[in-house]
């Protein structure tokens, strides 16, 4: 079966004055209906361009490039701008990182909710705003034909959080693309949020891409998972495999900075990964992480460092053998 959505050897490019910021680097996932893909990764590292560029949201000066992107079965390389605008809201939809910013303070709740119905279906202006107050009811929010009159600083973070996830169920896409939900939201309403999506998904039979540096959210939410890093997808797998036997050191190092229930003791250091992550701008030899890797060795500084299949979905980008990051990972645990 053809999965939702496929990407294959993405690339962004933004051109600066100190050269080409190589910002995505022949980046591949694929996501179906039904299934979660979490894209982790430090703040930085490429995760929100990757989806922009699908949906063609990029920045101006931004370029990118892909050997394929096929979503429910269309080439999205050869769509026009005007055919892509017809697609975004209606088949794949965005709930945005920050609510505060990604709502029209000068339009009302309904108005902006409705409005994309009205663009994409052969409906009526009542239709457009029973479905408004259906999904409002949906996803939460009381009193909801009454919210529709009101402007987004007059709800709280966690409605207008809310709110962008009932705009972007609007049209029923098959694809929700979630950039860092739970942002600025205290932790209550962090898993309301999360078990409203997780739900939601479920009924609707949706795909979903959920953007997170958080693998606690990962751990809960997501079916298979994406590490990138400074541009580039360092490990992949099933979430539960990926958990239980990560084989990237970067992807040990952050599991090693999480607290375990029952192993870590109150007061106990957790992990850390020394170092920065390099800059993207210009070309760069052998690995990405070498400056910031316990196990770094002489070939890790020239040699092309490509992704290792494991199995079907599994793959790492390294020179160790899986053997060797196993015991890496072990021996890090017992210290």
């Amino acid at each position: 079966m053809n999965a939702l959505l496929e990407v294959k050897d993405l690339y962004v490019d933004i051109p600066l004055a100190a050269g080409v910021l190589h910002a995505v680097r022949g980046v591949d996932f694929s996501v179906d209906r039904g299934q979660t893909l979490s894209l982790v990764g430090e703040s930085g590292c490429g995760k929100s361009l990757s989806v922009l560029a699908v949906m063609n949201l990029l920045p101006k000066k931004a370029k990118w490039y892909a050997d394929t992107i096929t979503f429910d079965g269309q080439e999205m390389d050869k769509v026009r701008e005007r055919q892509m605008a017809n697609i975004r809201g209606s088949k794949m939809a965005m709930i945005f990182q920050e609510p505060m910013t990604a709502l029209n303070p000068c339009y009302t709740i309904g108005n902006q909710l409705e409005e994309a119905l009205l663009r994409h279906k052969p409906v009526s202006r009542n239709e457009a705003r029973d479905r408004a107050v259906f999904l409002l009811e949906k996803v939460g929010i009381t009193a909801a034909g009454s919210r529709l009159k009101q402007y987004p600083h007059q709800l709280s973070g966690g409605l207008r959080q809310r709110v962008m996830i009932a705009m972007g169920l609007m049209c029923d896409p098959p694809l929700i693309i979630a950039d860092e939900p739970t942002t600025a939201l205290d932790v209550t309403i962090q898993a309301q949020i999360l078990a409203l999506l997780a739900s939601l998904q479920k009924e609707f039979d949706m795909g979903m891409i959920l953007i997170t540096h958080d693998l606690g959210v990962v751990a809960r939410m997501a079916d298979y998972v994406a590490v990138m890093y400074c541009g580039q997808v360092v490990e992949t797998g099933r979430a539960t495999e990926l958990f239980e036997n990560p084989l990237h050191p970067y992807t040990q190092g952050l599991l090693r900075c999480i607290p375990v229930p029952g192993k870590t003791k109150p007061g106990e250091h957790l992990g850390s990964i020394p170092g920065i992550v390099p800059t993207p701008i210009g070309k760069q030899k052998g690995c990405v992480f070498q400056n910031r890797c316990t196990y770094v060795f002489n070939d890790c500084t020239s040699a092309k460092v490509g992704l290792t299949r494991i199995s079907a979905g599994r793959e790492y980008r390294c020179l160790l053998s899986p053997e060797v990051c196993r015991q890496n990972m072990n021996e890090s645990q017992s210290t």
